[in-house]
This record gives C-alpha cells, sequence and structure tokens, in this order.
C-alpha cells in the first residue's frame, strides 16, 4: 500500500512498475518427491545434452505437475537459455517450427512409435504496450509481421512473443502456477517462482498475473483453463475464484482469434481424454455457448445418447493408450444432420446415394466451412458416412469388398454405436463383427444364410401390369453399377456373374469408437 502510494505521488501508472517475477525456490528431491523412473529417458537425453553444450536445461510445463503428482506424463517438453539455432544444432533431428513462438521440436523414433521432445527458449516478459502493434491478427497481418519480434493487436493480444530472456520471466510469462515449474533431471531440484507446489498440494489452477490481462494476451487461455480444469477435476483441481470470474466476459476475445487455431484447441478439449469432464466445466463456468460454433454443436448434443456414447468412448480409448482421430468423432456429432438432411431427399424420391452426398455437403457448407482444408478430415468423415447404407447389403460382393476398405473398421465403430442407441438393429452389428473376423469359407457361410434370412422373408405380390409393358422395375433401370450387388426383384432372372477371386483383409485397424485415422 505505501509502495502504491509513494508511486502515485511520483506519477508512475501500475502499468509502469516493474511487474513480480517471484522469488526462486530451489526445492529439493526430499521435499518434492519425484520419482525419477516416472520421466521419459529421451526427455533426460535432450536435459543432458543441453547441459553438456553449456546451456540450462530443464523438464517444464504440465510434466513437471505430473510429476509432483506421482502421475507418468505422456508428452514432455524442455526449456533452456539456447536459442532455436543452438538446440538445432546439437541434435541430428530437429526442427525449428512456428512464427508466433518460435520452439524446436527435437525427434525420436520412426512412424507411430516415434516422439517429439518439445525445447521452448526462456522467453522475457515484455510490456505490452512497449509492443509493436499491428492492426490485425496472425493471418491477416503476415507481412506486417516479419522481422517483428514482440508485438500485439489492438486489443493487446500478443501476436510474436520471440524475445528470450532469463528463467524467471519465463516463469512469469506462462499461465498457471502449476505449470510454471522447472525440474533438473540430473540434479533432481524443482525451481518455483510462483507458489506452483503449494498450489499443487491445494489442488489449486491460478493464472500467474492479472487473469483478466493475461487472457487479453492471449485468448485461447481461456479454452486452455477448462481444459486444464477437466483434465485435473479428477484429482480435485478447482480454478481459483480470480482465475474463473474474469472467463465469461472474456470470451468475445475469442472472435478474433483465427478459426483453425480454435478448432485446434477445440478438439484438445474433446480428445485429451477428458471429454466429458470438458463439457461439463464449460456448462459450470458459463461457456457453453460462444467460444466456437463447431464446439457448441458439441456441448448441444453431448446430452444425447449416440454422441455422449462417442465421447466416452474416446475418453476410453485415450485412457487406454488407444489411438483417436477427430474424423470419427465429428461424424458422431454432426450425423444427426446428416441423417436428417439425407431422410427428407429421401422423402423427396431422390436417388439414395446422390441425396446423401447432397446431405454431406450441406452439412460441410453448414458447419465446417475451410477450416479443415476439407482435406483427410473431410474425407475420412465422407467416408465413415457413406458406408452406413452399404452395411444394409449383406448378400453378393458387397460385403467381401466392404471389409478391405481402408476405413471399414471406423466405419462399422460407427455402426455399433447406431446399434447401441437402436438406430439400426443389433443384430446387424453382430453379423458384420462376426465377418469382419471371419475366414473365407466362414464369410461365404454368412452370406449365405444372409441371403437365405433375405429369401424367407414375406414378399409382397403387386398387380401385374398391362401385357406389353416394360416390366422392369423403375428402381433396377436407374440403379447405378455401384448397385449391382442389390438383390434381385421377383420374377426378373438374375444373369450370372462372374465370381471374382475373394482376399482375406488383414487386422482392418483398431477397433474402437474413436479408431479412424
Amino acid at each position: 500500500m505505501i509502495k502504491k502510494f509513494i508511486d502515485k505521488l511520483m506519477g508512475k501508472s501500475p502499468q509502469s512498475a516493474k511487474p513480480h517475477f517471484g522469488r526462486r525456490t530451489e526445492v529439493p528431491a526430499s521435499v518434492h518427491g519425484i520419482d525419477p523412473n516416472l520421466v521419459d529417458e529421451r526427455a533426460i537425453h535432450v536435459t543432458r545434452t543441453l547441459q553438456q553444450a553449456g546451456f540450462e536445461a530443464y523438464i517444464v510445463g504440465g510434466a513437471v505437475r505430473d510429476l509432483l503428482l506421482g502421475l507418468r506424463p505422456k508428452d514432455f517438453d524442455v526449456a533452456t537459455d539456447a536459442t532455436p539455432e543452438q538446440v538445432k544444432g546439437l541434435f541430428r533431428r530437429a526442427f525449428i517450427i512456428g512464427r508466433r513462438f518460435r520452439i524446436v521440436h527435437v525427434v525420436y523414433g520412426r512412424g507411430r512409435d516415434n516422439e517429439v521432445i518439445e525445447v521452448s527458449t526462456f522467453r522475457a516478459h515484455l510490456d505490452n504496450a512497449a509492443a509493436e502493434q499491428v492492426k490485425g491478427n496472425e493471418r491477416t497481418s503476415k507481412r506486417q509481421l516479419e522481422g517483428i519480434q514482440h508485438a500485439v493487436d489492438s486489443s493487446g493480444r500478443v501476436l510474436r512473443d520471440n524475445v528470450w530472456g532469463p528463467q524467471d520471466e519465463d516463469a512469469t510469462r506462462r499461465d498457471f502456477t502449476v505449470n510454471a515449474m522447472y525440474y533438473d533431471p540430473e540434479t533432481q531440484i524443482v525451481v518455483d517462482y510462483h507458489g506452483g507446489i503449494q498450489d499443487a498440494k491445494k489442488r489449486t489452477l491460478r493464472m500467474i498475473g492479472d487473469p483478466a490481462t493475461r487472457y487479453r494476451e492471449d485468448p485461447v487461455r481461456i479454452i486452455r483453463a477448462v481444459r486444464f480444469a477437466a483434465k485435473l477435476s479428477p484429482l480435485g483441481f478447482k480454478l481459483e475464484a480470480k482465475t474463473a470470474k474474469p472467463l465469461v466476459e472474456a470470451k468475445a476475445l475469442l472472435a478474433d482469434v483465427p478459426q483453425s487455431r480454435l478448432f485446434d484447441e477445440m478438439l484438445k478439449l474433446v480428445q485429451t481424454g477428458h471429454a466429458l469432464a470438458s463439457i461439463a466445466q464449460l456448462k459450470g463456468l458459463g461457456l457453453a455457448k460462444g467460444i466456437y460454433p463447431l464446439l457448441d454443436v458439441v456441448v448441444e448434443r453431448a446430452d444425447s445418447d449416440f454422441v455422449k456414447g462417442a465421447l466416452a468412448d474416446t475418453d476410453r480409448r485415450v485412457g487406454e493408450g488407444k489411438p483417436v482421430a477427430p474424423s470419427f468423432l465429428l461424424a458422431c456429432v454432426l450425423w444427426a444432420d446428416v441423417r436428417d438432411g439425407w431422410a427428407q431427399r429421401l422423402a423427396r424420391k431422390e436417388h439414395p446415394y446422390p441425396a446423401l452426398q447432397d446431405a454431406i455437403d450441406e452439412v460441410f457448407d453448414a458447419r465446417i466451412g475451410d477450416v479443415s482444408g476439407r482435406g483427410k478430415l473431410a474425407a475420412d468423415m465422407r467416408e465413415i458416412w457413406m458406408m452406413q447404407p452399404r452395411f444394409e447389403k449383406r448378400v453378393g460382393a458387397t460385403p467381401f469388398s466392404l471389409v478391405e476398405q481402408p476405413r471399414f473398421r471406423a466405419g462399422f465403430d460407427f455402426l455399433r454405436l447406431r446399434a447401441d442407441v437402436q438406430e439400426v438393429d443389433e443384430t446387424l452389428a453382430d453379423w458384420w463383427q462376426e465377418f469382419s473376423m471371419a475366414s473365407d469359407a466362414e464369410r461365404e457361410d454368412l452370406v449365405q444364410a444372409a441371403k437365405a434370412e433375405q429369401q424367407a422373408k414375406p414378399r409382397v405380390r403387386r398387380a401385374p401390369k398391362p401385357q406389353g409393358e416394360d416390366v422392369t422395375p423403375r428402381a433396377v433401370k436407374a440403379a447405378p453399377a455401384a448397385d449391382a450387388d442389390a438383390p434381385q426383384s421377383e420374377g426378373e432372372a438374375a444373369p450370372k456373374k462372374r465370381r471374382r477371386r475373394r482376399r482375406k483383409p488383414g487386422a482392418g485397424g483398431e477397433q474402437g469408437a474413436a479408431s479412424a485415422e
């Protein structure tokens, strides 16, 4: 109070006062109790290599928090006083990425077994009032941002932050106290500047500095606050009242964040193993609407049996260490739109497959737009949806060709979810489950059994048409080549088809509700 009074007398504004960088506290292993066996060997290799080259290097962020809680972190980040170029020069497979925040990815392993250790340079804590100001955002002001190391937009949002500084300033620049600790695996010392260890013990998520200002600097911190609260809620963590209070008001700042970045953050909310908890946090914090349009749809439909089942199964797969893909989950979330649009077109007597394609296009335009680039994500979603009517065909060549499709397992998992909510007959899903795991001979028997079951169904007798008229049903005339496997109509001679060689597919992908890749 006395210092503020003196500053006021001397004409100093609160903004010009030096920020509090905290006090460096070194906590030994005997106090923090981190089990070194939980630390990834590759993260240790990165810190050791940097230290041997004469640099400071620590494991940092959420990995330290998880280690303090006795958990094995899934990802390890490293912070150092070496510049990105210096880091890159020390490792054979290292890549500098990013413009907004330049970091280095050090890569170990190949293919799906690879692991990335993210290495960042200590950043300086700069007064945003002294930063270069640009009018637009990261995308609209690309040329203006070239060569600028520290820049903000008119609202104070940080667009570039690539000015290096000491460790205490780097700690102050981070978001939550429990994410701002540094662990040296060589000395086993934890460096803490803002009481992160105490907050971890109290199960408190507290923002470093003034929360409203920090949200203004980077509005995506709003979503990160929700994600961390959801992830740590099973351990008893809660957002500090001062940290949670500005969230609703700050939500409007997200309007200026690029859509692609919001899309990525939305996926982190629903695909990191805490989807249901994240949705509960959004509702509890008053953020159920207004963060991102597609996320609004997820939250709105999370109570439906179908979407809730998909979210729960995604959480389960992440917890079991199995792969998940956004295409499957988003296909589940938007299926109601596709299904209703398809039904409307069928009611207008449109052909089933073109009608389904048109319904899908309409949903992409309305819900996703160009944010995904209409690339692999959209292609996988489309394939999952287009498989659904094909599952109804269990005779002819269709089952054998369908089970060989790369996305078969994802399409089948989608069918299984539909069966779980009684949208389709459960026996259909059971048949495809058995067919996918059967031998060639067993598959032939299953197809013959399905054919016999179909022929045993009561047939509707129709009045004969006047003599001389073409009695070929219109639907058969109009059917495209893709429907050649469809059952023949009564009274129509089935042309003899050449049997093609059956080939048993491989594993067909991981089974589970989020197995699309």
